[in-house]
């Protein structure tokens, strides 16, 4: 097993005040409570509303990570927020978030990777510190997955909500931290699950306001086989790499993206159900972040404990995927 280099020294989440019950979605579109628990699991979801802000709760999530952290933002060197929903097109995320947080001189920027960005920009991170740039990062991953939605569509709208996380990366002490990374992409499926215009190929119009090119389009059962077989292999490479078994993992915090595939990606990962982090049924998929969302409430709740294998998997479009396993 390999000696880690950089660990999570302090982790926030935050998620929006508005509540989306599935009565609330019942009362506009043609579905119901039982249809969108039933094959989703999904019961409420939040949403951020006109003047709040995704760089908002990045804020909220990094004051409570520095906060854990024993840092200050002035001592931060860089700024990575993995996102698919930036506030607005420029500058990044991760300038708009470095700037409510007091300003610069960090390096930011952010990653866009769909739901597995605050893998791959813990993966970033990681590098960065390995490489001796930088010793000090604060991780961000999170969407306003309410605002690419089409809110009349029912298989799109009642799967999504709002929310995000923070982590200050430091170097590893203590044997705590990262002993492993997987992350990988097919783009050949992008289609599976994408949005048809809005970039500088078909830029926004009101051609593509009327098509609705501008909220996502998914294939759902092509989405479920793919991303099933994928984070199931994603995890496996990832204990290979680090010499490590299922059986070993005490807690695995898959990406919530439903109830269905998650408990298949545990089956198929070898972890049994109640080692498993599960709150989609309150929050919904949240996209980039839904890790961070559920390893913070899982801190909360005292289900980590120093020296605990955490095994991170999720998928998203691109398609993406990605693996991160933790020594808590």
């Amino acid at each position: 097993m390999q000696r880690p280099v950089a660990m999570i020294a302090g982790l926030g989440a935050a998620v929006p005040s508005t509540v989306i019950t599935n009565a609330d979605l019942e009362a506009r579109l043609d579905t119901s409570d039982q249809w969108i628990v039933d094959r989703t699991g999904i019961r409420e979801r939040r949403v951020l509303q006109p003047g709040e802000a995704l760089s908002d709760l990045f804020v909220t999530a990094s004051r409570d990570a520095l906060a854990k952290a024993g840092l200050d933002f002035s001592a931060i060197q860089a700024v990575i927020c993995g996102t698919c929903t930036p506030d607005r097109r420029l500058p990044s995320t991760a300038c708009d978030v470095q700037a409510k947080l007091g300003g610069g001189p960090a390096a930011a920027f952010d990653v866009v990777a769909a739901c597995p960005g605050w893998l791959y920009s813990l993966t970033v991170a990681e590098g960065l510190i390995a490489t001796g740039t930088y010793d000090r990062i604060l991780v961000l991953g999170g969407d306003r997955v309410s605002s690419i939605v089409d809110q009349q569509d029912r298989g799109t709208a009642v799967l999504f909500g709002d929310g995000g996380g923070a982590a200050v990366v430091t170097r590893s002490t203590g044997g705590r931290g990262i002993l492993g990374t997987s992350l990988g992409a097919d783009g050949s499926l992008a289609e599976l699950l994408y949005i048809p215009a809005g970039g500088s190929t078909e830029p926004p119009s009101d051609k593509v306001l009327a098509e609705g090119g501008l909220y996502v389009k998914m294939a759902g059962r092509e989405v479920f086989k793919v991303a099933v077989r994928r984070m199931a292999q994603a995890c496996q490479e990832v204990l290979d790499r680090a010499g490590v078994t299922a059986d070993q993992v005490k807690l695995l915090v898959p990406h919530q993206a439903n109830l269905r595939i998650i408990t298949a990606t545990a089956a198929e990962a070898g972890v049994p159900m109640d080692k498993v982090v599960v709150n989609v049924d309150r929050y919904g998929n949240t996209s980039a972040g839904s890790i961070p969302l559920a390893l913070a409430e899982a801190e909360r709740d005292g289900r980590l404990t120093a020296g605990d294998l955490v095994l991170l998997v999720s998928f998203g479009a691109g398609f993406t995927w990605g693996a991160v396993l933790l020594r808590w």
